[in-house]
Order: structure tokens, then sequence, then C-alpha cells
């Protein structure tokens, strides 16, 4: 009796017992290249167990499914654990959602967890993991920069290489996170093709692929950081096993590698002889202005011509602007840009076209253009002045101040005053200050008839239309006799051209044909036509002359003619297609 009241306690305390069901993770804080370790756990059996998505995290391994059951001083104890091993794929706050069980009819499910993950980190060793020290030892991304101390503006180059030694392979890899260049103009080198080539990293042999090339201009001086590139890389790992053809065994592993932030510390440009005129130009360049011509008619333009051309950052800066005098008449300017980008900068040419329109008669100046930038061979700055480029008007409209016009330089104000009075009209149009409404007015009433006025003659328009559309036939006579005429206006203007010639009047004689006899172009036989158009009171004359020009019309365009037989043909087409017009009944 004692034994049986025992396990009816032990049955009412296992009822009693309250599931637990929750996520354990092995940090809430990683590295963009560590592992998380998640275990599920549960004090009960339950099924359906249902894992969560794991967004932002790629699985590496599990579920791999542990189940203990003790038994200690008359308790029992029972735990079931679905184990995950995860890495991040990106930088942030990353959720772990629910997971779910089904126990007795309920759903259980555990709290989501919150992942923060940060930038890579230096990693131990782990003695447990024998792909770990290999990929550690022979795989590295090194970001190369030609120049950590540049000028504003002054070209600087990163270059992205993945060393990897002889005993290792690599299968893919996948980017992290993409470098980030803030406060740098940037533009990436395209690589065509990538090449495994030979080199020295760390006094040691590596083979290295280039991945990435970037041309980086810095826009304002102090310490700039380059957010590095991260990667995560599939690799081939040898062990210690060989196959039975002696072969080394490899097996897939991965490995997470980051080329770490970069500092590069800009120097400002000096303010010392800094020009006015500098507009943020930094390199090597040349600077033209070029006037398409330098004599002008009346009603004549020219284009004036503003280039730079060398190297450095040429779309960095602004070219100047002309000035010219207030009787020439200056237009925005085309902007063209013919720049190429390797990795020692940016080189070729970015030119201003301005067009230029005369306003009155006389010699006028365009005054000295100059360009400054900054020479970073010689650090300073220098300044290319281009000449004055005078401009004739040869005729044209005097301005009111007629040697003022005439001189080299037209004074503005000059102008100014002989132009302010030029638009002052001398007529006026005066207008009755109390106007009729137009409500109420003639005109209003006869707007409010006239859609009723319209009606009818809508209504008869539109029967007359459904009347015509409806005659098939007349509509085919139409058609045909438009096409006849469009021919032999066809015709008409092929008249330098034999063969064209041809093919356009025997296509309208086929058509006069066809509104006329109403046939189709199957039933053109010599013997039809002769008969039909004899049916239609047409003169055996007239019949005969249709059918030999008709024929003629293939044999010509393969015979030679001159242009006189080909004139005398189109005479003959239009005397012949007019007197059977005539002849036959409508």
């Amino acid at each position: 009796m004692k034994k049986y009241i025992f396990i009816l306690l032990l049955s009412f305390q296992s009822l009693l017992a309250q599931v637990q069901f929750e996520a354990r993770v092995s940090k809430t804080t990683l590295g963009l290249n560590e592992r998380l370790r998640i275990d599920f756990a549960m004090n009960v059996d339950g099924d359906n167990f249902m894992q969560p998505s794991f967004d932002g995290f790629r699985v590496i391994a599990g579920p791999s499914q542990q189940v203990s059951q003790s038994w200690i001083n008359g308790k029992s104890s029972f735990e079931k654990i679905y184990s995950y091993f995860l890495v991040p794929n990106q930088k942030g706050s990353l959720v772990i959602k629910q997971a779910a069980i089904e126990y007795n009819g309920q759903i259980y499910k555990t709290s989501p967890i919150k992942i923060n993950v940060t930038d890579t980190v230096a990693q131990e060793r782990d003695p447990n993991d024998p792909q770990q020290p290999s990929a550690d030892n022979n795989l590295y991304l090194v970001a190369e920069i030609s120049k950590t101390n540049p000028y504003v503006n002054e070209p600087i180059t990163v270059v992205y290489k993945l060393y990897f030694s002889y005993n290792i392979g690599i299968t893919n890899w996948r980017e992290l996170d993409k470098p980030k260049y803030n406060d740098f103009w940037s533009q990436n080198i395209d690589i065509k093709q990538l090449l495994a080539e030979e080199g020295m990293y760390k006094g040691e042999k590596y083979r290295y692929v280039v991945l990435r090339k970037t041309v980086l201009y810095p826009q304002k001086s102090g310490k700039l950081e380059i957010e590095p590139l991260a990667l995560d890389i599939d690799v081939q790992l040898p062990t210690n096993r060989r196959s039975m053809f002696g072969q080394v065994v490899v097996t897939d592993g991965h490995k997470r590698v980051s080329a770490g932030s970069k500092t590069i510390r800009v120097k400002a440009l000096p303010e010392a002889n800094k020009p006015e005129d500098f507009s943020g130009a930094v390199g090597k360049f040349d600077f033209k202005v070029v006037p398409s011509k330098t004599s002008l008619k009346n009603g004549e333009s020219l284009d004036l011509l503003v280039s730079v051309s060398g190297t450095g950052n040429m779309k960095l800066f602004t070219l100047p602007k002309p000035v010219v005098p207030n009787a020439l008449e200056m237009y925005d300017p085309v902007h063209d840009e013919k720049v190429n980008t390797t990795l020692a900068g940016m080189n070729g040419k970015i030119s201003d076209s301005y067009t230029i329109v005369p306003q009155y008669k006389g010699n006028y100046a365009i005054k000295p253009l100059s360009f400054s930038y900054f020479d970073i061979g010689s650090n300073s700055y220098k300044t290319i002045t281009a000449p004055e480029i005078m401009v004739n008007v040869l005729d044209g409209p005097m301005p009111a101040d007629a040697n003022a016009a005439s001189t080299a330089n037209l004074d503005k104000n000059q102008i100014a005053a002989a132009e302010q009075f030029k638009y002052i009209a001398l007529k006026t149009d005066l207008k009755p200050i109390n106007q009729k409404d137009f409500y109420g007015s003639k005109f209003f009433y006869a707007l409010l008839l006239l859609p009723f006025l319209l009606l009818p003659i809508i209504i008869v328009a539109k029967k007359k239309k459904e009347a015509i559309d409806g005659d098939v036939t007349g509509n085919r006579i139409k058609r045909n006799n438009k096409l006849a005429k469009k021919y032999l206006s066809e015709a008409k203007k092929q008249l330098n051209n034999k063969e064209a010639f041809y093919i356009a009047l025997e296509k309208a004689m086929h058509n006069f044909l066809k509104a006329k006899l109403h046939i189709e172009t199957s039933e053109m036989s010599k013997d039809n036509i002769q008969e039909l158009l004899l049916s239609q009171n047409a003169k055996p004359e007239s019949v005969e002359n249709f059918i030999n020009l008709t024929e003629n019309c293939e044999f010509a365009r393969y015979a030679p003619a001159s242009s006189a037989t080909i004139q005398d043909d189109f005479d003959k087409a239009v005397v012949i297609i007019s007197e059977l017009e005539k002849q036959l009944k409508a």
C-alpha cells in the first residue's frame, strides 16, 4: 500500500512541475569574426522543436541534441538541449527571435535575446580547433595605402590584397563590411580579372590576390579615418591524415579577416601666397582660352573654349568664367569632361564652351583670364594667365554712344545709359476702366446656346460618316484612286531614277484598274483586263495603249532608257489614265 502511495505522490509532483524552456548564449557581445554558441534548453521532453530564423547570422554547425536525466536523493531531473554555432553577417544590434516547443498540447517559447556585434577583434588560438591555427597563420587581408600624410585634394590610393600561404586553398569569399571613405572623394578602379601573384609579407613568401583598388581625394584637413574591409572566406585546410593514394586530406573551413581601420593625416594647403582666384585645383595643369573666331559679321556668333588639361583633381574644382563687355551677350556654358582615373589619380581635360553673340558693331576686348592651382611637385601655387582677346564686329547697329562702342573696352556704364530707355513703349493701348461684366452679355448667351445649335450638325455629320463607312465598295474605289494618284505622283518624283520610276508607274496603273474595275491583283491577266475594260465602254485603242504601257514597265526596268524615254512614258500614262477616266463608267 505504501508503495502505491509513493508512486502516486511522485506522479502528482511531476504534474505540478513547472515547464522551463529557455535560450542561453555563450556571450552577448562579440566581434564580427567571432563565433556564438546558443543552447535551447528544456526540462521536459517537448516535441515539435521550431528553431528561430537567425536573421543576421549564419549557422555553421547544428543543431546538435543532448539529453540528460538523473535521479538524486529521490528527485529526478531531466534536460534536453538543442545547440547551434553561429557567426554574424553584419555589425550592429541583432536579435535572436523565439524558439518554440509543444508539450501536453501547449506551446512554450523562449525569450528573444539581443546580441551586440562589434568590429573584428584579435582572437586567441583555440587548442581544441585544429583548423583555427592553420587559417590564422596563413591568411591575411591587407590595405596598402600609397601615402598617409597627403595635402587636401592630393590623390592617394588604397589597394586591398588578400595574402594566403601555399598550403591552403580559397574557394569563395563574401564581403561583411565595405570600406567607408568619409570626407574623401573616392572612385573604384575596375579589376577585370582576379589573378593570383607571388609576393612577400612579413618576410615570407605568399600568394596574393588584389581584390579592390580605390583612388581617394581627401576633402578636408586633419585626421581622417578609413573604415575597414571585412571578408568571410571559405578555405580548404590541410589535415594530418592522408588518403589511400598518399595525398593530404583537406577539410573545409572558413575564416573572417579584416584589413583594419586606417588613419590618414591630411595637411591643409598653405595660406601663404594663395591666389585670390584659387578654386581648389591641386596637381599639374595647363590652361587655355581659345575663341573660334575673332572677326564677326552681323548675326554671327563665336564659341569661346575655356579648358584645363593635365593631372590632378580634375572633377573637384571650377573653371574661371570669362568677363565680357555688355555689348557681347554670353550664354551659359556647355561643360565637357574627358577624364580617366588610374592609380596615379585623375588625368585628362575639362572644358566650358561659351557662345557669345555681339549686339553692336565695333571692337571689344575680352579681359585676360587666369587659372591658379597648387603644384604638388614644388609645394607652391602657380597661376597661368591667358592673353586678352579682341573681338572685331564688322557690321551691325551702332550703340547710342558710337564713339564709346568703337573703343577697345566699351564702358559698361555708357552702354547701360544707352540701353536703359530701349524697351519703353512709344504707343499706348488704353482700355476703359469700367467694363461690362461678362455674365449677362450677348457673348455669354451666345456661348450658352452654341452647344444646342451644334447638336443637329453633329448628328447629321455622324450619320453621314456612318453611311460613308458602310459603303465598302465606295471606300475601296476611293482608296485605290488615291493610291493611283499617289504612285503616279511618286513616279514623277523618280524621273531621274529609272527602276524606281517604272515600279511606281506600274503600281499606279494597277491601282487605277482596281478602282475602276473592282478587281484584285490576282485577276489582272491581259485577257481579263481587256475584256473588262471593253465591257465598260472603253475604246479599243485606249485599252491597247494601256496594256502595252503596263507590259513595257517590266521590260523597261532592265533595258537601257534615256531621260527622254522615261518622260515620254510618264506623259503617255497621264494621257491614257485621263482618257480611260472619261470613258469608263463610274
